[in-house]
């Protein structure tokens, strides 16, 4: 892929899927609300890491994660597509059932921890509705996946 300027990624309404950038643009107003369990784990999360910057602690796997959930939460600003597409069949009924989700997206954190959020859209704007943000072992419990070992 050559050089492209300002204007051609502009007017190039493309996903690029191995760089999830969406190359389209999007005039809507885009937003994100935590819900459920994803605004608690993010409220203890950044109680976690309130607690270690008082104490002097600059790095640790708590503050990595909280960097990288503000990160995403950036991206998606820009490209509320930016997560990998779950297949609909793979929608676990609770999402279905509790938050009416047709659609969802995982993004992919630090220490094989996952973000899980659905968008919904209307004339105005969109929303990315974040549905959880755990770890490994929640999501596949989540999604009805076993260990192989």
């Amino acid at each position: 892929m050559g050089f492209q300027t300002a204007e051609q990624i502009e007017n190039n309404a493309r996903f690029d899927s191995q760089m999830k950038i969406y190359r389209g643009k999007i005039s809507k107003k885009i937003s994100i609300k935590l819900v459920d369990d994803a605004e608690k784990a993010f409220t203890e999360l950044n109680k976690i890491v309130g607690e270690q910057r008082n104490n002097g602690i600059t790095s640790s796997k708590e503050i990595t994660l909280l960097n990288a959930i503000n990160r995403i939460f950036d991206i998606i600003v820009s490209n509320p597509f930016y997560g990998e597409n779950a297949k609909k069949d793979l929608i676990p009924d609770e999402y279905r059932q509790k938050y009416g989700a047709s659609n969802l997206f995982i993004a992919d954190l630090p220490d094989y921890w996952r973000m899980v959020y659905t968008l919904e859209s209307d004339e105005i704007e969109i929303i990315a509705f974040v549905l959880d943000i755990f770890d490994h072992e929640g999501y596949n419990k989540k999604f009805g996946f076993r260990k192989n070992y």
